[in-house]
């Protein structure tokens, strides 16, 4: 099991948020602090703590984040382009200790990020 975290809280109904999307393996949300005009976090209801900690049995999890993503951006007008995030671990940036996607759009993004 995971430490208690606001993404846990989010998938157990302890804090309240206006879901954008919610099905049996994910919930999505917009972020709190948004790096962009529109930032969208996509998490697994599962206890997952970082993309490392991933099994073969989260295939699923994984392939349906994508696929909500995918409608999100297209819900959201996204179609200029987008960026999909997903830190691993604290030296990779992550901030919560349950796995996460950051949809991010609505603004020009450059390469490498930083």
């Amino acid at each position: 099991m995971l430490t208690d975290n606001v993404f846990k809280k989010i998938v157990d109904g302890q804090i309240p948020t206006t879901l954008l999307h919610d099905d049996d393996l994910v919930l999505a949300f917009k972020d709190i602090h948004p790096q962009a005009k529109i930032h969208i976090l996509i998490i697994p209801k599962k206890e997952i703590r970082t993309h490392a900690d991933l099994t073969a049995e989260d295939l699923p999890i994984i392939a349906r984040m994508h696929q909500v993503a995918q409608k999100l951006a297209n819900d959201f007008g996204l179609k200029p382009g987008y960026r999909l995030v997903i830190n691993c671990d604290r030296g990779g940036g992550q901030t919560v200790p349950h796995l996460h996607m950051h949809l991010l759009g609505g603004r020009s993004f450059g390469w490498p990020p930083g």
